[in-house]
Formats: structure tokens, C-alpha cells, sequence
């Protein structure tokens, strides 16, 4: 009777296996959740419904882009975590929501490293702080000046609290030797509204968000966060060019899904965020915004995000950082 215990097991474990390989060469077979983990009209927003549609197309399936905003990006990732792994319900990956919330935020309800799935990181985009057209000064030197001679007088909007927005302008503050107060909201859409509309003075934030409002005289560029000085905008300095190379870091958005995602299932994702990203449309859009295209393998995104807590659980440490 053992034996035929054993037997039985081990039949019934090879037929879930199967059924289970069965079930991920047929997906997908209905409707796709890409959730945003901020509110409309940030850089992560934008990227997710570039890629949206043409991801769709290339698995045969509707994407549809949801936005879960709130916690500086925790509240849609915890989201992402608590899903089912069965494909339908993926998440954007953001510096803030894998690195430096987690680096600065001893709560946040799950362990960026063992959590998710990492599936692909679609681009890299650089970073700017800028300024409302009627703050003092127009250049980073001024922009310094005018923060040096009257600490505390000023504040910047980010997409929240401990998101890559704030964690990098506080890494900014301590380097540059400068105070200015931080205004936290529910994503860099709200954020930027703010700014743009003059309550708020200063923000930093990825550059497709903010490069409509630069364009069009609404913000003023001071420095980007660059590995060079771009095309877009070929007269503002880099972090680099200002002396301030540690703070020269660009943000990444990919997808990635809960733990235990099966790998047929990740596998078609990637190869479809591929095949959209070879559409000249797509890519287009996305460089337009100043980002640059990665499409990069799972595993190679899984060893990013590592990386790039460990970058900020540092500065977390050495600057002893903590939430407001």
C-alpha cells in the first residue's frame, strides 16, 4: 500500500506539472492588467501605455493600463506582490518602487528581492530637477546661490514620499550642501501640476514628464541626471559636468509580476515587450521622451534592481535618511 502511495503521488505530481505546462503554452487567453503604481501623467504612466497596446498586439491579448497610486508607489506594488502568478496581472517596475522606497522605508510590506518577478526593463530615462519660470535664477550655479543664501525659504515637489524623486534630490541636498523642504505627493503628475501651476517651485523628476513643460517654457531646466548631456536639451549640465557624479543615476520602468511566476509565462511577456519594441513608432515615442530603450532578459533585470537597492540602502545609511 506504500508503494502504490508513493506510486500515485509521484502521478499526480507529473500530471500538475503537465497541466501546469499546458496552461502556460495557452496564455494568454483573456485580458492583461499592467498596473501603474502612480497616479496619471508621471514618466511611469507614459511608458506603460506606449508599450501597452503593442504589447497586446504581440501576445494576442488586450493590455490594459490600471493606475494604484499612494505610499510613493508601495501601495500598487504591494498590489503586484499579493496577485496571483498566473500572468494577468503585472506591475511597472520603478526605482522607487524597488529601490529607494524600500532602501529608506523599514514598513513596506514586502522584500523587493524576493517578492516579484522581474520580467524586462523597457528604458532608462534621465532625471532633471527644474524650476518654475519665476524662480530666481535660471543656471545651476545660480540655482545653488540663491538656495545658499536663503535656507529653508524653498521646497520641490516629488512623486512622493520615498520614491526615487525624493531619495535622489535628498542625496542632492546633502552633497550640494543646500536645505530646501520636501513636498511629497501621490505621483509626479500632481507633483508636476504643482510646480507648473507655481505652488511649488522646484521639482525632480524624470524627464518625459517633465519634458512637455520644458518645452514649452512652463519649467526651466537647472541639471539632469545623465550619463551625457542630451539632444533635448544640450545646454543643461549633467551631475557629472557640476561635480556631483554620485547623484548622476537614471531611473528605470519595466514589468515584472509577483514571486513564482512561471517561466513560459515570463518568457512570452519578454519576448512580447520585444517584439512591440520593434515596431519604429514605439521606440520612437519612447527616445522622443529622452528615454533610452534596454529591453533586457530577465535575469539581467533581476541583478539591476539588486544593484540599484543596494545603491540607495547605502546612501540611506551613510546619510541617515528617514522618512519624513
Amino acid at each position: 500500500m506504500k508503494r502504490r502511495s508513493l506510486v500515485s503521488a509521484a502521478g499526480l505530481a507529473a500530471t500538475v506539472l503537465a497541466s501546469g505546462s499546458v496552461w502556460a503554452q495557452a496564455y494568454p487567453s483573456k485580458t492583461i492588467r499592467l498596473q501603474v503604481p502612480f497616479a496619471p501623467g508621471g514618466t511611469t504612466d507614459i511608458v506603460a501605455r506606449v508599450i501597452a497596446e503593442p504589447l497586446g498586439k504581440a501576445l494576442g491579448q488586450s493590455v490594459i493600463v490600471e493606475n494604484k497610486a499612494g505610499g510613493g508607489g508601495v501601495v500598487g506594488a504591494t498590489e503586484t506582490v499579493r496577485a496571483a502568478p498566473d500572468g494577468y496581472n503585472l506591475g511597472m517596475a520603478t526605482v522607487s518602487t524597488t529601490a529607494a522606497n524600500p532602501a529608506i522605508n523599514p514598513k513596506i510590506p514586502y522584500n523587493v528581492l524576493t517578492d516579484f518577478t522581474p520580467i524586462i526593463n523597457i528604458a532608462a530615462t534621465p532625471n532633471v530637477i527644474a524650476v518654475h519660470p519665476s524662480f530666481p535664477a535660471k543656471d545651476y550655479a545660480g540655482f545653488v546661490a540663491e538656495l545658499k543664501k536663503n535656507p529653508g525659504k524653498y521646497s520641490y515637489a516629488s512623486s512622493g514620499t520615498g520614491g526615487i524623486g525624493h531619495l535622489q534630490t535628498e542625496l542632492w541636498k546633502s552633497l550640494a550642501g543646500v536645505f530646501i523642504t520636501h513636498i511629497p505627493y501621490r505621483g509626479a503628475g500632481p507633483a508636476l501640476n504643482d510646480t507648473v501651476a507655481g505652488q511649488v517651485p522646484i521639482i525632480f523628476d524624470n524627464l518625459p514628464s517633465a519634458l512637455p513643460f520644458i518645452q514649452s517654457g512652463r519649467l526651466v531646466p537647472i541639471v539632469v541626471a545623465a550619463p551625457q548631456r542630451l539632444s533635448q536639451l544640450p545646454n543643461v549640465p549633467t551631475f557629472k559636468d557640476v561635480g556631483l557624479e554620485p547623484v548622476n543615476r537614471m531611473a528605470y520602468y519595466g514589468i515584472l509580476g509577483p514571486k513564482n511566476l512561471p517561466k513560459e509565462v515570463v518568457d512570452k511577456i519578454s519576448a512580447g515587450v520585444k517584439k512591440a519594441l520593434q515596431e519604429p513608432g514605439v521606440t520612437k515615442r519612447i527616445n522622443d521622451t529622452g528615454s533610452l530603450v534596454v529591453a533586457n532578459t530577465p535575469e539581467e533585470f533581476t541583478a539591476q534592481i539588486k544593484a540599484e537597492f543596494e545603491v540607495y540602502k547605502k546612501v540611506v545609511d551613510q546619510q541617515k535618511l528617514k522618512l519624513d
